[in-house]
């Protein structure tokens, strides 16, 4: 039976570390605030747009709230964004995507400040990514991976890696991320030959493809430790799945994390810690 990953304890111990920078940062007159930006009413923009504020609150981060319409005019959505850039009261950015189809997400994307790209999607974060240096911010999502197989001390370097999935936000980042802690690492996508050989040979999996319980038995062997990042509606099951049959690895793998509870219980924690680092930057450049 495979130890429990879970992300409750990795964002305590990050959530502590967090009010405590942010305490001392308003002892030197300095308020880590957050802008939100979104357009309509999405379920799924609501749904982390509360886990955010809720999170913010708990830490004493500052938040604000700048809500347009679907159908807002171009010009009037991205002179508000460029405003948030110029806006020296606020350290971070969360622009909640995907954007409506008539607005350009990918000039929006490059028009964010990287210093205040606290979700790291702009070039300038990802570039901090591949460099190892302080541009920009993580992706969330890709650095909760990390965060949690450093909280139970998984062994990394030297250690074989897959990552199953290549995008910007969670894949590519991750292997990067895995690359800078020593771990020998492969992505894996849609056209790697014989995926199960190759997912069966690494110590540490990291299942990020967005195919939900993709990654069963014939990919997984003993001893392997499992991040799971997939999170799925499963309409037959009537329950949230990530994308590893977990039925199938749990008995089998030496470490897994659930799904729910897992890399999403981690993910607003390190979006708030990047608004108190991205506000500690700032003050610094002073």
């Amino acid at each position: 039976m495979a130890i429990l990953l879970k992300g409750a304890p990795a964002a305590a111990v990050l959530n502590e570390q967090t009010a405590a920078k942010c305490a001392a940062l308003k002892e030197k007159g300095i308020v880590p605030t957050l802008a939100i930006l979104r357009v309509g009413a999405r379920d799924g923009d609501l749904s982390y747009e509360r886990g955010a504020m809720k999170r913010c609150d708990q830490l004493g981060v500052e938040v604000k709230r700048i809500v347009l319409p679907a159908d807002v005019e171009r010009d009037v959505f991205f002179a508000t964004l460029e405003s948030l850039n110029r806006d020296e009261t606020l350290h971070g950015i969360l622009m909640l995507r995907p954007l409506p189809k008539h607005l350009d997400g990918e000039r929006a994307r490059k028009m964010l400040a990287p210093e205040k790209d606290v979700d790291g999607c702009t070039d300038g974060s990802l570039a901090g990514v591949f460099t190892n240096t302080a541009l920009g911010f993580p992706p969330c999502t890709a650095q909760a991976a990390m965060e949690i197989l450093k909280y139970y001390k998984i062994p990394l370097s030297g250690k074989r890696a897959a990552v199953i999935g290549r995008s910007l936000v969670v894949g590519r980042p991750a292997a990067m991320m895995l690359m800078h802690e020593n771990a020998t690492v492969t992505v894996c996508h849609t056209r790697t030959v014989d995926l199960p050989s190759v997912v069966r040979e690494a110590d540490i999996v990291i299942a990020a493809s967005g195919q939900m319980e993709s990654l069963g038995v014939e990919c997984l062997r003993e001893g392997q430790t499992v991040v799971d990042v997939g999170i799925s509606w499963n309409e037959a099951k009537q329950k949230l799945c990530g994308d590893v049959l977990f039925e199938e690895a749990e008995p089998l793998v030496a470490a897994i994390t659930p799904v729910p509870g897992g890399v999403g219980a981690v993910t607003t924690s390190v979006l708030v810690s990047h608004v108190v680092e991205a506000a500690k930057r700032a003050a610094e450049c002073t």
